[in-house]
């Protein structure tokens, strides 16, 4: 269980369990840790020439590192940002059936309609609710 905190200094916890292989999140921020070291703090800190302030990066820092690489996979990066990654994970967990409360749960959405925002339709056969009923 890890303590999500918020900037209200009022925290969350949420359940992170390991997943497979170069995804499992456990393994990707022991990785992380190792790298940046284990002190307390915020885990993406910013950087001032070439060392870490202590201080949570910005935004604006978070879209630049998703931007790079997106484009490293050859997407074109101007339509991702930081939130790309909150929508990927909505998508994929409402594509595999998570169940709208759950997913809710570990994201901090508060309503159902801004949780829906982030869901990215892409295929129209993928959690297509005419081949979950067995039609």
């Amino acid at each position: 269980m890890h303590t999500i905190n918020r900037s209200r200094g009022i925290g969350r916890d949420i359940g992170v369990p390991p997943g497979h292989g170069v995804t499992c999140p456990v393994d990707g921020v022991l990785q992380w840790l190792a790298e940046r070291g284990a002190a307390p703090g915020p885990l993406f800190q910013s950087f001032r020439n070439g060392k870490q302030t202590g201080r949570r990066m910005h935004p604006c820092s978070i879209a630049l590192v998703v931007k790079r690489a997106v484009a490293s996979i050859g997407l074109e990066p101007a339509p991702y940002a930081g939130h790309s990654l909150r929508a990927g994970f909505v998508t994929a967990a409402v594509v595999q059936g998570v169940n709208e409360i759950a997913i809710m749960e570990h994201t901090g959405h508060r309503s159902l309609s801004t949780l829906r925002r982030y869901y990215r339709r892409g295929d129209p056969f993928q959690a297509n609710a005419c081949a979950m009923v067995g039609l």
